[in-house]
């Protein structure tokens, strides 16, 4: 069997599918990435792909259509994927478009960004996720956003809390993940956000040199908890492709 074919929608420059575009491509998927927001659409449905990963970027997930045209399409994909219960993840903007396509809420973070190496908390409940069960109970990520998930849809499970956003990482029906934090980063991505945002960070009081270095000092211990978990989305993945082949 042809390894499962992942969709992977790219919806800026510097958000690319980075360092989880090696674990993934590890655990056996091809990878099929389309950028969302140029000239390569990404597909009306996932009748040719076993799972669906949609990536940060610098639009809101609240923004209207004629601003951001291409984050319609996306949503519905989530819909989609949700529905017919295609594997699904959504890191970041990906996470809170998918709180959104299914009756969530989304909008400018009430607390200011969020950016930086930081831990979050795991739920009691994530222990039995097929993706957050091997996670540890205070696992690093990278936190790089502006907008916050206000409320989660009313089905949502919630996987992973931190102080400052409670809504750091949940899930919908069987197979579909949303994450508020980024785990696919490489440094060089980190420093070009960096280098962009030192004003809009400074205007909450916030260092960005600091948060950068934090960051870059947490991409080691990223790859520890994250390959793993990227491994079995993987295998959520091809048990999909599998059954759809049968």
């Amino acid at each position: 069997m042809d390894a499962p074919r992942l969709l992977v929608v790219q919806l800026c420059d510097d958000d690319g599918p980075g360092r989880a575009a090696d674990w993934l491509r590890a655990a056996g998927l091809e990878l099929d990435v389309r950028r969302g927001d140029l000239t390569d659409p990404v597909p009306a449905d996932l009748s040719q792909h076993a799972g669906l990963l949609v990536l940060g970027g610098h639009q809101a997930a609240y923004d209207p259509p004629e601003t951001s045209p291409e984050l319609p399409p996306v949503t519905a994909l989530l819909r989609i994927a949700v529905h017919d219960r295609v594997p699904a993840l959504g890191i970041c903007l990906g996470g809170q478009l998918l709180a959104r396509a299914l009756g969530g809420q989304v909008r400018a973070g009430v607390d200011g960004p969020e950016l930086g190496g930081h831990l979050v908390a795991k739920k009691d409940v994530a222990a039995q996720d097929p993706v957050f069960g091997g996670v540890p109970f205070t696992p690093d990520v990278i936190q790089w956003h502006y907008d916050e998930i206000a409320a989660l849809p009313v089905e949502a499970v919630l996987l992973a809390s931190s102080p400052l956003y409670p809504y750091q990482a949940f899930r919908v029906g069987e197979c579909a993940w949303g994450l508020q934090f980024h785990i696919e980063t490489t440094p060089d991505m980190v420093r070009s956000w960096a280098a962009k945002d030192g004003g809009r960070a400074a205007q909450w009081g916030l260092d960005v040199d600091r948060a950068l270095a934090s960051a870059l000092g947490a991409h080691d211990d990223v790859e520890a908890v994250w390959a793993p978990a990227m491994t079995r989305y993987a295998d959520v993945v091809r048990r999909f492709a599998t059954q759809q082949a049968a």
